[in-house]
């Protein structure tokens, strides 16, 4: 009995605090999660401009419950476990498995233009790394990727370089999607700003419960399937009329 108390006592002991984040590291992640990030995340609306074309989000309430299940049925499963993953391998200089990552994103993209989003902006923060100058021999290894670098993969890097923890790097994802979603739901709605901020506020209570989830997956576990967003998406490649590439 003293042992099972004790051993109980030993496993509700608090976790030691870690240390504060840099400021270096914080501002990189705020960079790398800001719509201003030259990689056109802005463009796409992820099948959400197909669903407000088919009635199915047609106000607030239904952008806000759209958006809350594609985070936690879609990206928590899929995007945000590829960063937490390729996250470790570019850590341990893993560039087989950063590689056999970035194929299983190309390949489980549901449809064309989701395939050429996550390639464009895998291609665009590449290149805008690039730029940066830093001579990491991984985004050279990166540039080969085929048939691109895709953006979990790319972005994960990025979070690598950062010098911030995989937890804060996922965070940052999850938020920069958030709010390209948003801003996406605020035109093709439309909403109005208070709505959107409405909305960003509920993801971003969300995502933390997302990431956490993401971080726990096993390979085996990981998986992209949601149906009807692939139908959406399909049907907006010949949308007679659209704002986003997405």
């Amino acid at each position: 009995m003293q042992k099972h108390v004790r051993a109980t006592t030993l496993r509700r002991l608090p976790r030691p605090a870690r240390p504060p984040l840099a400021a270096t590291s914080l501002l990189q992640l705020i960079w790398l999660a800001s719509p201003a990030l030259p990689v056109g995340g802005f463009s796409y609306s992820e099948g959400l401009e197909s669903a407000v074309d088919a009635g199915l989000v047609t106000n607030e309430a239904q952008a806000a419950a759209w958006l809350a299940d594609q985070l936690h049925l879609s990206l928590a499963r899929s995007e945000l476990a590829v960063v937490g993953k390729a996250f470790g391998a570019w850590q341990r200089g893993d560039l087989a498995g950063a590689a056999e990552l970035n194929a299983w994103v190309a390949t489980t993209r549901e449809s064309s233009e989701l395939r050429q989003q996550t390639e464009q902006m895998g291609r665009s923060l590449v290149a805008w790394l690039k730029n940066r100058g830093s001579g990491d021999h991984r985004l050279a290894a990166l540039d080969t990727f085929a048939p691109a670098p895709t953006w979990p993969v790319a972005f994960a890097l990025a979070g690598v370089q950062s010098g911030a923890p995989p937890r804060e790097v996922l965070l940052a994802f999850a938020f920069g999607w958030a709010e390209n979603m948003v801003q996406a739901a605020l035109k093709a709605v439309p909403l109005g700003q208070n709505a959107g901020q409405r909305i960003l506020l509920a993801l971003a209570d969300q995502a933390p419960a997302a990431v956490d989830h993401a971080l726990g997956l096993m390979n085996s576990e990981r998986q992209a399937f949601t149906p009807m967003l692939a139908v959406l998406s399909s049907q907006h490649e010949t949308q007679y009329s659209r704002l986003f590439r997405s």
